[in-house]
């Protein structure tokens, strides 16, 4: 994948970051990022709950969709970096919160840490999904290199139907991104030194996901701000068509971010 270069404005963010839904001029920015062999439409029944006061924007991957054309990424904090300077410049008038599931947690966090230096205009907060804290990260356990061994690991974490497996046609379009953004998280290292952030960060598992719970908690070890964590019946796929509970949950943390949080530092976990 390319290193960072600058970007052509609007036709650069419209390629990188779909708006789903409109919203008013006021709402409260929401910026997703997608799972391994995800895409920005995964969160449209999340922007379609929240569109009265919360603009949803996804987050487009190359190598899928309409960037079909494009190389897949291999490196996920070049690509942070990429989707950092496109968030940052020009510098919006209201921060918005960053939400990533899965590998997009890693993703958002590594945009996160751009935003804020060099950039100077860090996320008002910070949701986490489905993913250990970056120096507690253990790779997915997967039997292999290929696309077989892809699809084993996303139907083993519940990513995907069954039936796949006898579709050529869907295993075309699905499997080559699986295959690189699965690559992408293994080879995925956090920096020398964990970054801090001075956003709050949530960090959200679902019951049978088997992450172990320090591994989730450690994320507060990246945040001088608040942190909460909570859990919700399901596995690694628990936010799946975002049903009303986690919509709501997805509400309640995006709202106070982006008001005024004490300076107080809390740990919370529900």
């Amino acid at each position: 994948m390319r290193l960072p270069t600058a970007h052509n404005g609007a036709s650069d963010r419209a390629a990188w970051l779909r708006a789903l839904h409109g919203a008013c001029e006021q709402a409260r920015t929401l910026v997703c990022f997608p799972h391994p062999g995800g895409t920005a439409g995964q969160y449209f029944s999340l922007s379609a709950a929240l569109a009265s006061d919360v603009r949803v924007l996804a987050v487009r991957y190359p190598g899928r969709q309409n960037r079909c054309a494009e190389p897949a990424f291999d490196d996920v904090a070049q690509l942070a970096d990429e989707i950092a300077q496109l968030l940052a410049e020009p510098r919006p008038a209201f921060s918005p919160v960053l939400f990533g599931h899965s590998l997009g947690a890693l993703v958002a966090f590594e945009t996160a840490a751009p935003l804020e230096h060099p950039y100077g205009a860090p996320p008002v907060g910070l949701i986490v999904s489905g993913m250990q804290a970056p120096y507690r990260r253990r790779s997915l356990r997967r039997s292999g290199d290929g696309e077989d061994a892809a699809l084993e690991t996303l139907l083993r974490l519940g990513g995907t139907d069954p039936a796949i497996t006898g579709n050529p046609e869907l295993r075309a379009m699905i499997l080559p991104t699986l295959c690189s953004d699965l690559r992408a998280a293994a080879a995925y290292r956090p920096g020398s030194c964990p970054a801090l952030l001075s956003c709050p960060i949530t960090a959200r598992t679902g019951r049978d996901d088997g992450l172990n719970r320090g591994d989730l908690r450690a994320w507060a070890e990246h945040t001088t701000a608040a942190f909460h964590t909570r859990d919700f019946a399901g596995g690694h796929f628990y936010l799946d068509e975002f049903p009303p509970p986690i919509v709501e949950a997805v509400r309640t943390a995006v709202t106070p971010m982006t008001g005024c949080f004490a300076q107080a530092r809390t740990r919370t976990d529900i």
